[in-house]
């Protein structure tokens, strides 16, 4: 008995339960704050110039995270609208429903779209209350899963060592893992941007050992739902210092054959521009996503890729 309470607490101790003081939690939210639209890279964080890491390999990549949005009437408007929208065959596309719809979004999304789910546990299901396994997805035909969102990072109370050995498990279950990693805007001013995202990576690749089926996505935290957008430049630059990163520490192949997407208040105005960008393999897709016109034009933006390349 002594020994499954052991268990447990270790599987629970990436949850953390923090209560702040009044004077610790801003009078203002971060999101309200006001910030210049293009927050410059401090050049402590830049990527040294030596980096050489090659540009990634792998098919474009769009993800349509619709977060805790939609009821059944209005999710079949949106599955009709992606169902008749034109698009671009050289691309992945996937969505992430919110659990009570997955099943109905799989009966009736034509098969052109791959189902993932926004989260999972940590291990086989059982007596947790709320939580989804990935045994669960995988029964109901999800292919995907979101994990390290920062939203489960920073209002969820997740860690990197508990996000990591989430990922490994949704993988050792074949369910294939959006990897989530990103800096808060103070860390992004602190130059600590490189620092966060190499923590956050190391985490993934202490608990992974097959990266085939891994999409790593880039979400600078200050950039999500806030209308701020990262240049094409400033994600150009974490997208290559990640790639570089997998080389370094995971290997050259890896670095070449997995897919970094970026994420955060991406559009159908500015898709294309960072579409262009060497290292940017696609998009992790909020707001936007739950407009189909507009989500087509993001797939779409592969052809600015190609155009660029």
């Amino acid at each position: 008995m002594a020994a499954t309470a052991s268990s447990l607490a270790s599987q629970f101790s990436g949850l953390r339960r923090e209560v702040l003081s009044r004077e610790a939690v801003p009078s203002t939210p971060l999101f309200l704050r006001s910030v210049h639209s293009r927050i410059r890279l401090p050049a402590s964080c830049r990527p040294p110039r030596g980096v050489v890491a090659m540009a990634g390999t792998g098919k474009f990549f769009v993800g349509g995270n619709w977060k805790c949005n939609g009821t059944r009437d209005s999710i079949t408007k949106l599955v009709a609208d992606l169902n008749d929208a034109k698009l671009e065959t050289d691309v992945d596309i996937v969505v992430a429903p919110p659990y009570i719809y997955i099943d109905q979004v799989k009966q009736s999304l034509t098969d052109r779209f791959e189902i993932s789910a926004q989260n999972s546990w940590i291990g086989k299901g059982g007596a947790f209350t709320g939580e989804i396994s990935a045994e669960q997805l995988v029964d109901i035909g999800c292919k995907w899963v979101i994990l390290g969102h920062s939203e489960r990072r920073h209002i969820i109370g997740e860690d990197d060592q508990f996000i990591g050995k989430k990922a490994a498990y949704a993988l050792s279950q074949n369910l294939k893992v959006i990897a989530c990693i990103g800096e808060k805007l103070e860390e992004r001013e602190a130059g600590k941007t490189f620092d966060v995202c190499f923590q956050q990576m190391k985490a993934f690749a202490d608990s992974i050992s097959n990266w085939t089926d891994v999409v790593i996505a880039y979400e600078p935290v200050w950039a999500i739902g806030t209308g701020k957008v990262a240049t094409p430049q400033q994600a150009q630059e974490v997208h290559l210092a990640v790639r570089d990163w997998l080389k370094k520490n995971v290997s050259a192949e890896v670095a070449s054959s997995t897919r970094i997407i970026y994420g955060g208040s991406v559009n159908g105005n500015n898709c294309s521009e960072l579409a262009k960008q060497e290292d940017i393999d696609g998009f992790l897709v909020g707001g936007a996503s739950l407009k189909g016109p507009e989500f087509a034009i993001i797939v779409n933006s592969v052809t600015s890729k190609k155009v660029a390349a």
